[in-house]
């Protein structure tokens, strides 16, 4: 057999291999990822807990990656403790292993039944859910697929002379299979391909026991990298917390286990039924040694990381988003939450401009008017980071609730700008103009506003409230409040152009008219914001408000 077609065979099982855990980890996120986030986020109340939803949530996402990302947005966003937090890791680690325990049987017999079931599910299936089910399975078949091919390219070549010699030297250099082991599993974004690919190359005696070993502590290492990297990207010292407490960890449990190897490697590779099986049986033990050793001191590593890594303690530019974490990115359910919760920041910043509105409008305060005008840049900010972050999201990655949010989140926030380019242009803008030439309101027409403004904040916060829990009958009530403010309008325009009539109008009566008309126009911007998409997805919402004569 050709030695350089080998080298392309076995890339390409490689390749194979990682697509297929590609496979798995999407389908079941976009299947379940939101209830698994919620289950995670459930758990996150002890240790035990906790450690037990990490090994779970794991085993079913295959990726401890993704049990990260979502644990790590969860410490970020102040929402878990830091030793919660840790436990999950810990029990994620431990998850991983169980994947590698079942791959590493001799299951190749599953693979064309798993690829014909999946692909009927997902070109059959009209639920999204069928889809995302289909995709699993095709992800297993082509696993177990290549696994077969990687022994099958293997075979061969494992009684050569010049490959025994060569790998016989990797086994006298522990510390550079570790190294090796790292950089496959950070260039895979996954310890279990790596793992699973050493088990296939020692169970045909192609790797020595050590070096095998060597290469899964560098495996369990190189996983860790990638979030460290990720979570870098941030400002906040105390958000790398978690990924940097488990990358120190594993790496510390692996340089004292590479130490022990020459002690513990030959009972391992004596006690397993062949040299793969020892490989899995060594991933398991570690990950479980280094779980029950570090467990009950929690604590107090938890306290030396806040030690270490300390929050940051600078005063926090309002415009900068605090939720939009990159290194969630790979895993949209968590990416949306905190899209959704930066989202809420622009009613809070709206709600200090209606705020600064009224206190410079009825009590004469031009300071407010102008701390409200500069509240206006942040709220720009903000919505443009939101979009360019949900942009960025990958499209593939998300099942179709997660569009629907993505819609969601995208139509509260330009809704919530728009509102506040009405306050900053039009209402703040004829404030401090009726200030500066010294109109005074009558004691009604403050009245009015002062209610009317009451009332737009009220239904403002009830916006919020929408937007989060999507309550069908709330959505009604804030819908409604449009009748109310078309109302106040009319009354005030009759009223106007009756003074006319007779007389006795006003520029301040005429200045009264434009401010309701404004407040109209933002009340108009947040029933659009939250309540018409809540009432679209319950079919509640007429296409026109046109009278059809059929």
């Amino acid at each position: 057999m050709d030695f350089p077609l080998t080298l392309i065979d076995l890339a390409g099982a490689v390749a194979l291999l990682l697509w297929g855990v590609h496979m798995v980890q999407t389908g079941v996120q976009r299947a379940f990822g939101a209830k698994l986030r919620a289950l995670l986020g459930n758990a996150l109340r002890n240790r035990a807990s906790a450690f037990a939803a990490g090994l779970g949530v794991t085993a079913v996402l295959q990726s401890s990656t993704a049990t990260g990302l979502m644990v790590t947005g969860f410490a970020a966003a102040g929402l878990v403790e830091l030793v919660p937090a840790l436990a999950v890791m810990l029990g994620a680690d431990v998850g991983t292993t169980l994947i590698v325990q079942v791959l590493s049987l001799d299951m190749s017999f599953l693979s064309p039944a798993l690829l014909l079931v999946g692909v009927l599910a997902f070109r059959r299936g009209d639920a999204s859910r069928a889809r995302d089910i289909g995709r699993v399975l095709i992800g297993l078949g082509l696993m177990l697929l290549a696994l077969r091919q990687l022994l099958n390219v293997v075979t061969p070549y494992e009684d050569a002379p010049s490959l025994r010699l060569m790998l016989g030297a990797l086994a006298t250099e522990p510390v550079l299979d570790l190294l090796i082991g790292g950089a496959l599993a950070w260039a895979a974004h996954s310890s279990v391909a790596i793992v699973l690919l050493v088990v296939s190359f020692a169970s045909k005696g192609v790797l020595p026991p050590e070096a095998a070993f060597a290469l899964v502590l560098g495996a369990n290492i190189g996983s860790t990298i990638n979030p460290v990297l990720e979570g870098a990207r941030g400002d906040d010292p105390a958000a790398r917390r978690v990924p940097v407490g488990n990358l120190a960890a594993r790496t510390v449990g692996a340089v004292v286990a590479l130490v022990m190897l020459p002690w513990i490697a030959p009972p391992l590779a004596a006690l397993a039924s062949d040299a793969g099986r020892a490989v899995a049986n060594f991933h398991t033990l570690f990950n479980l040694a280094l779980a029950t050793l570090l467990f009950p001191v929690l604590p107090f590593y938890a306290r030396l990381l806040r030690r270490l890594l300390p929050a940051r303690v600078d005063p926090a530019d309002p415009s900068h988003p605090l939720y939009l974490d990159e290194a969630a990115r790979e895993t949209p359910v968590v990416a949306l939450g905190g899209a959704a919760r930066e989202a809420l920041r622009l009613a809070d910043v709206l709600e200090a401009m209606l705020a600064g509105l009224t206190e410079g409008l009825l009590h004469g305060d031009r300071r407010r008017i102008a701390e409200a005008h500069r509240l206006d840049d942040v709220m720009d900010r903000l919505n443009a980071a939101i979009r360019a972050y949900l942009v960025g999201l990958d499209s593939e990655a998300m099942s179709e609730a997660d569009h629907r949010r993505t819609a969601e989140i995208l139509t509260f926030a330009t809704n919530m700008e728009h509102a506040g380019d009405v306050v900053d242009r039009n209402l703040l803008v004829i404030a401090g103009r009726s200030l500066k030439r010294g109109r005074a309101l009558s004691a009604e027409q403050q009245n009015d506003l002062s209610r009317a403004l009451e009332r737009v904040a009220t239904n403002l916060r009830m916006a919020a409230s929408v937007f989060v829990n999507g309550d069908a009958r709330a959505a009604r009530m804030l819908a409604e409040e449009k009748q109310t403010f078309r109302n106040l309008e009319n009354a005030a325009t009759t009223t106007h152009f009756d003074a006319m009539r007779t007389g006795g109008a006003t520029e301040t009566s005429a200045l009264h008219l434009d401010l309701l008309r404004d407040i109209r126009r933002v009340n108009a911007h947040l029933v659009a914001a939250a309540a018409y998409p809540v009432l679209e997805s319950h079919g509640e919402l007429l296409p026109s408000r046109l009278r059809r004569d059929d």
